[in-house]
């Protein structure tokens, strides 16, 4: 069982990883060992998950959120398998976390009177300086 917060906690049926041969560092085991590990997540099947959660997990999500509503998390960044495991582990359990905290709604507020008019005094400088690269007229 992976615990995320309080009250959501990810069953260990709902997470499966497969370890394949990573692209980056290993020198001459890089070929032999299979240390990359993909961690993948069934949200969308998930029980424990909100609705409201699994919706803002996929937006998070972008493209590792598959079509069946699964989540992949892969790792490669160490040449320890082990060690991979558990940076893939983070992350989804950061993923989560960060789609369980629920966004504070934005309260509109209007332009303040003096905002107004800086913006109108800006715009009439800009104007006048732009007036003045005109065709210049002379005695000539």
């Amino acid at each position: 069982m992976l615990r995320i917060t309080d009250t959501i906690a990810i069953e260990d049926w709902e997470l499966t990883e497969q370890f394949v041969r990573a692209s980056g560092p290993g020198g001459q085991n890089v070929n032999k060992v299979a240390s990359a590990v993909e961690l993948r997540f069934e949200a969308e099947r998930s029980p424990n998950l909100p609705d409201p959660v699994k919706r803002r997990l996929k937006r998070l999500a972008g493209r590792r959120w598959t079509l069946d509503g699964t989540l992949i998390i892969q790792c490669d960044e160490t040449r320890h398998q082990a060690r991979n495991r558990d940076i893939a582990r983070d992350r989804l359990v950061e993923l989560i976390r960060k789609a369980a905290e629920k966004p504070k709604r934005r309260i509109p507020t209007r332009p303040t009177l003096g905002s107004k008019k800086r913006r109108l005094k800006a715009k009439k400088v800009r104007g006048d300086v732009k007036a003045l690269r005109g065709k210049v007229e002379g005695d000539g």
